[in-house]
């Protein structure tokens, strides 16, 4: 096989689902945290939802000159969302259950302890290829 094959679509490795207990306030009958699944997310769906999450501001100081601006927490809770296949956040149901109308929203409410929400969100970005989470570069940016 020539190198060049070795590039072709169906040899590419797939990554698989997994699970993850994102909160131990949601147990079985054994009282054992929940498990989500999270299925990987590709390079296209995370970039729609970079974009959908980027806003353009003003450059202080220059009218008229605007730069691109991510809201952080708004696209990890979208990510988490795109990436959460079981329970379905989508699902009207379980969002009126909590009282919400998005999956956003859902998500914030049923994981509403704030180390499990990060803990959970950490997760999400290192199984999605992140080695540095978005949380750790709003730090590095800061310093």
């Amino acid at each position: 096989m020539s190198n060049f094959n070795r590039f072709m679509k169906q040899n590419k490795v797939q990554k698989e689902n997994t699970t993850y207990p994102a909160t131990k306030s949601l147990t079985d009958e054994k009282g054992n945290p929940l498990l989500w699944s999270i299925k990987p997310l590709t390079t296209r769906e995370n970039d729609a939802i970079r974009e959908d999450c980027t806003m353009d501001v003003p450059v202080t100081g220059k009218p008229n000159m605007f730069r691109p601006k991510v809201n952080t927490s708004k696209y990890i809770a979208k990510m988490i969302c795109a990436a959460v296949i079981e329970p379905n956040l989508n699902d009207k149901e379980l969002q009126d259950s909590y009282g919400v109308m998005t999956p956003e929203e859902l998500l914030k409410e049923m994981v509403d302890d704030p180390g499990e929400y990060g803990d959970f969100a950490n997760f999400v970005q290192q199984f999605n290829g992140f080695t540095t989470t978005m949380d750790d570069k709003v730090e590095e940016a800061k310093n």
